[in-house]
């Protein structure tokens, strides 16, 4: 097993920008809430090596194909789209 990361400080920040991304219909994606995931603004599963496990990805489906900006400085209040509060730090 590995070691455990301290809960302490969470959510990391990414990056202090959005990501965008192009979408496709009908896939689900798993944003990163933790900001630990190395395939941001994505989930890679690093979250759970938070001790008690505070943190799961955000899965959301797309119904269209489109252009999104996501939050990586995980401290949008519209996850898992950016709102600006990058701007805040």
């Amino acid at each position: 097993m590995s070691e455990m990361i301290p809960n302490e400080g969470f959510p990391k920040s990414a990056k202090n920008e959005p990501c965008c991304v192009n979408v496709e219909a009908g896939k689900t994606y798993a944003w990163c809430t933790c900001g630990l995931s190395g395939k941001q603004p994505f989930c890679d599963g690093q979250h759970k090596k938070i001790e008690g496990a505070p943190f799961a990805s955000l899965k959301v489906t797309f119904e269209e194909a489109k252009e999104v900006w996501l939050c990586q400085c995980k401290q949008t209040k519209n996850p898992p789209f950016c709102d600006g509060n990058h701007r805040n730090f």
